[in-house]
C-alpha cells in the first residue's frame, strides 16, 4: 500500500511519522526549511516527551512519487485547489484521496441522496477545480482531531489527539475505507470507520464556524469567548444558523448547541488556528468554515443573518490588519 502525505506539516507530519514508524510505505509532499530538514536529516516527531525520528521519502515534486494507493491532503481548505493540477501524477485509476481538510468539503452533495445530490460549492472549489481535477469517486471523508505544531524544520510535536474519522460519501463500508483503517490503526492511530461522516464533519464545523471568526474579531481564546455572555451569545446564534442548514441537509446532531460550546471552553486558553493565523499574516481559513455554510444556507433557502454580519466583520479585518 502506497501512501503519500499532501501537506506534511504539523498534521500531516504526524499522520506520516506514525505511518513510517508502523512500516508503512509513506511519502511526504512539503516544501521550504521544513522539507529541506527532512531531507537532510529525516522527519522528528516529539510525542509524549519521547523523539523518534524516521527516514521517509520526502519531496516537493509530486511528478518524482508515480501514481499512489492513497493520497491523505492535509493542507488548509483554500491551498488545495492551486495543487491539484500538481498532484495529477499521484492519481491512478483506483487512487483514493482522503481529504483530511477542515470545514465544508468540496464533494459534500456526492452522492448525498435527495434533491440537491451533485450540486456543487462554489465558495470551496471555485471553478470546480477539484471536482474536476480529483474527482468525487475517488474523495474518502476524514475528520481529524489531533492537535501538532511544527516546533523546528523538520520537527513536529504532537500536542494531543489520536482520532482520524473515516467515511465513504456514500456511507458504505468499502474495502479502500477499511484497508486505511487498518493501516492507521496499526501506526497507534484511531480511525473510525462512520456511515454517516457528514454527521461528523458537522459536530466539528460547528464550533469553526463560530470560534474561529469571533477569536479573529476579538483576540479571546475559547475559554473567554464561551464564556463570556455576549460572545457565548454570538456563537449560539451561529451555531443554531448552521444546525438548522445542516438539518435541512440531512445531518442528524448528536449534542445540543451548549454542550458543544461548553465543550469549546473545556479547551481553556487555547487561540484558534485562525486568530494564530490572523497574528502571523496568513490566509484565513474563511470559505471552507463559514463562507461555505453562508452558501449552503442560500442553498436550502435558509437565512444566516448572525454568519452574513460575522463574516463580513472578519473579511474585512483580515483585510485590514497591519
Amino acid at each position: 500500500m502506497k501512501i503519500c502525505i499532501y501537506g506534511a506539516g504539523a498534521i500531516g507530519g504526524h499522520l506520516g511519522a506514525k505511518l513510517a514508524q508502523a512500516g508503512a510505505e509513506v511519502s511526504l509532499i512539503a516544501r521550504g526549511p521544513h522539507l529541506e530538514a527532512m531531507q537532510a536529516h529525516g522527519l522528528t516527531l516529539i510525542e509524549d516527551g519521547e523523539r523518534t525520528t524516521v527516514d521517509v521519502e520526502t519531496t516537493d515534486d509530486p511528478a518524482t512519487l508515480g501514481p499512489q494507493d492513497y493520497v491523505i491532503v492535509t493542507l488548509k481548505a483554500h491551498q488545495v485547489p492551486g495543487v491539484v493540477p500538481l498532484m495529477q501524477p499521484l492519481l491512478g485509476p483506483e487512487t483514493c484521496v482522503v481529504m483530511a481538510v477542515n470545514g465544508v468539503p468540496w464533494w459534500y452533495f456526492y452522492k448525498l441522496e435527495g434533491a440537491y445530490e451533485g450540486h456543487r460549492l462554489a465558495s470551496v472549489d471555485p471553478g470546480d477545480v477539484q471536482w474536476e481535477g480529483i474527482g468525487p469517486a475517488r474523495a474518502l471523508g476524514c475528520v481529524l482531531y489531533p492537535a501538532a505544531e511544527v516546533s523546528a524544520p523538520g520537527v513536529v510535536t504532537h500536542v494531543s489527539g489520536d482520532r482520524y474519522v473515516l467515511g465513504e460519501p456514500s456511507g458504505e463500508r468499502t474495502e479502500r475505507v477499511e484497508a486505511l483503517a487498518k493501516a492507521l490503526q496499526a501506526a497507534g492511530l484511531k480511525a473510525p470507520i462512520r456511515p454517516r461522516i457528514r454527521d461528523e464533519i458537522w459536530v466539528k464545523l460547528w464550533g469553526n464556524l463560530s470560534f474561529n471568526p469571533v477569536s479573529a474579531l476579538t483576540g479571546a481564546t475559547l475559554e473567554v469567548i464561551g464564556t463570556d455572555p455576549g460572545t457565548r451569545g454570538v456563537i449560539k446564534a451561529m451555531m443554531l444558523e448552521a444546525q438548522a442548514i445542516g438539518e435541512k441537509l440531512g445531518v442528524r446532531f448528536p449534542i445540543d448547541v451548549e454542550k458543544r460550546i461548553d465543550g469549546g471552553v473545556s479547551v481553556g486558553a487555547h487561540k484558534t488556528s485562525m486568530l494564530q493565523d490572523l497574528e502571523r499574516g496568513r490566509p484565513l481559513e474563511l470559505d471552507a468554515l463559514v463562507t461555505a455554510v453562508q452558501e449552503l444556507g442560500k442553498v436550502v433557502e435558509l437565512p444566516t443573518p448572525t454568519i452574513d454580519t460575522v463574516l463580513a466583520l472578519v473579511r474585512l479585518r483580515a483585510a485590514t490588519r497591519g
